[in-house]
């Protein structure tokens, strides 16, 4: 019934910067924590980043500390992710994703009933 579609995604050098846009159809999100994670090649998917349901809370995993931006509008149903100084160890596939029932978003998966597809980043050296 929800449905998230990241997009921005794309090849760039280590270095570079990217914007990571991910639009919600169907219901808003305002009443939803919301999360960034990526799944690189032949690993687990891993936490990136999270946004409270008003925007005042962020929390990044160890490794994009510095260097990713979550925010969010509510008012366009849209969540993005600022990504500068990216690394090859960056590559991987980003997915967004959405709580309707936490107001801080968590770095587990479980609780987060809305999934996107997924948009390619790759960093080359």
């Amino acid at each position: 019934q929800v449905q998230l579609v990241e997009s921005g995604g794309g090849l760039v050098q280590a270095g570079g910067s990217l914007r990571l846009s991910c639009a919600a159809s169907g219901r808003t999100l305002s009443n939803s924590a919301l999360g960034w994670f990526r799944q690189a090649p032949g690993k687990e998917r891993e936490f990136v980043a999270r946004i409270s349901r008003g925007g005042g809370s962020r929390d990044y995993a160890n490794s994009v500390k510095g260097r990713f931006t979550i925010s969010r509008d509510n008012a366009k149903n849209t969540v993005y992710l600022q990504m500068n100084s990216l690394k090859p160890e960056d590559t991987a596939v980003y997915y967004c994703a959405a709580d309707p029932d936490s107001v801080t978003g968590s770095s587990r998966e479980t609780g987060y009933r809305y999934w996107g597809q997924g948009t390619q980043v790759t960093v080359s050296s």
